[in-house]
């Protein structure tokens, strides 16, 4: 699979297209979104931008291939995580969206997501099962159920989502939610995974996040035998 990484800072660009080229992926690297007009094209199967560049900034150069007639898989990057930032990033045309700082397996499971998905489909929503979640307007529900998440919770859920099926590990969760090490929040954890529990299993449903005893915590539809 070819991606194109669209970053002005040249470390950060480094740093990824070498996680990602050791995951088996082929990357080249722009650093405007003028270089990367001149890259472009069918050969790549995705695209990851970053939205603050020198000069046409993510956000307008994804509008400009969306007007174009590209329908190359976006994933825009960016430190803005306020609800009209993500509006505004997917308005343009972007795919998905993932706020700085993350984690590089979040990272790596977008990547996956988009390349599974039919071109042109954006993701806005993680459903699975009963369970809905509106990856914009951060609205979560079971069923005909609203849930009302703390911040961490939200981010925790989404996390387990993406990767349901897969073992998250205390220390993926500690990095991605809580930016710390594991040894500084392993109790808190704790604390937001049971009040996380007890607001997505109301009225005796199934439970769907299941704990891997020494590994960490993984998302099922239904409780395994």
């Amino acid at each position: 699979m070819h991606i194109l990484l669209l970053e002005d800072d040249k470390k950060a660009a480094r740093l990824l297209a070498q996680g990602l080229q050791e995951e088996g992926f082929s990357v080249d690297v722009a650093h405007t979104a003028e270089q990367a007009a001149s890259q472009i094209g069918p050969g790549y199967d995705l695209a990851i931008f970053d939205w603050m560049l020198p000069g046409m900034d993510g956000t307008e150069f994804c509008r400009q291939l969306r007007r174009e007639g590209v329908d190359l898989p976006i994933l825009m990057l960016t430190a803005r995580d306020a609800v009209a930032d993500r509006v505004e990033g997917l308005n343009t045309g972007a795919d998905d969206y993932l706020t700085k700082p993350f984690a590089f397996e979040e990272l790596l499971a977008r990547v996956h997501a988009l390349l599974r998905r039919p071109r042109g489909m954006p993701a806005t929503r993680l459903q699975i099962a009963d369970l809905d979640i509106d990856l914009v307007t951060h609205q979560v529900k079971r069923g005909d159920t609203r849930l009302d998440l703390t911040q961490k919770e939200y981010a925790v859920l989404v996390l387990l989502v993406r990767n349901a099926g897969q073992v998250v590990s205390r220390q993926q969760l500690a990095q991605h939610v809580w930016h710390a090490d594991l040894i500084a929040i392993d109790n808190l954890m704790d604390v937001h995974i049971k009040n996380l529990r007890r607001k997505i299993d109301m009225d005796g449903r199934a439970p769907i996040i299941e704990t891997v005893r020494g590994q960490g915590f993984r998302f099922i539809q239904e409780k395994s035998d």
